[in-house]
């Protein structure tokens, strides 16, 4: 009866790393566009007016502007 609890940790313990390991990486860049996404059109205009504003500043066009 112990051999099979012994087995079971065992077995939640490897499901557990490999679930830790083959959890994708937060990317900051991913984050921001669903929290902007959250946000009715009225909302993140200021934002995106910001990003935009920053993008020319730097001479870059933004991902749009190919």
């Amino acid at each position: 009866m112990l051999w099979y609890i012994v087995v079971g940790v065992v077995i939640v313990a490897v499901v557990a790393g490999v679930a830790m390991l083959v959890r994708p990486k937060n990317d900051p860049v991913d984050s921001f566009r669903r929290q902007i996404d959250a946000l009715s059109p009225e909302a993140r205009k200021p934002t995106i007016d910001q990003v935009r504003d920053a993008a020319e500043d730097s001479g870059d066009n933004g991902p749009d502007d190919s």
